[in-house]
């Protein structure tokens, strides 16, 4: 396998927000991720961007009004207008109750309290909770307790 270009992890996400510039400064601020690329377009939209946080790179777009031809054959939407989340992330982070207690500052919604998550003495063992962001997709922040053997 080729290695991926520089400064790009191997799997990146996309997500896409009604107000993708918000989104992206709340990101920043609630969970504490930073901006890598921010491209906007006349009107102020994004038409682009590239937050990282520790090793990870997620991209944040502006979703696709109703009245705009699809440009990937589907509408790409906020879980606002889906109706529901579309996907979920986990974010390894150095401190989860200080991670939450950001979030929670933020305004975030968590939807599960940091707690153990242990799968038994041949696996590994997480201290996680959950959050939903701005527009209601689901974040997972882990921190390991325990390796697999």
């Amino acid at each position: 396998m080729k290695p991926s270009p520089n400064d790009w992890p191997r799997i990146t996400s996309g997500l896409y927000y009604r107000d993708a510039a918000r989104a992206i400064d709340w990101l920043c601020q609630a969970f504490g991720f930073a901006v890598r690329l921010r491209v906007e377009r006349d009107d102020g939209s994004i038409a682009h961007s590239e937050l990282e946080y520790g090793g990870g790179l997620i991209m944040v777009g502006q979703e696709e009004a109703a009245d705009t031809p699809p440009r990937f054959g589907r509408r790409c939407v906020s879980p606002l207008t889906a109706g529901g989340n579309t996907q979920g992330l986990t974010v390894y982070v150095d401190d989860v109750d200080a991670h939450c207690a950001r979030a929670r500052a933020a305004g975030a919604s968590i939807i599960d309290e940091p707690r153990v998550h242990d799968y038994g003495e041949d696996h590994w063992a997480d201290r996680s909770y959950g959050a939903l962001d701005c527009d209601g997709h689901v974040w997972w922040f882990s921190q390991r307790l325990r390796s697999q053997r």
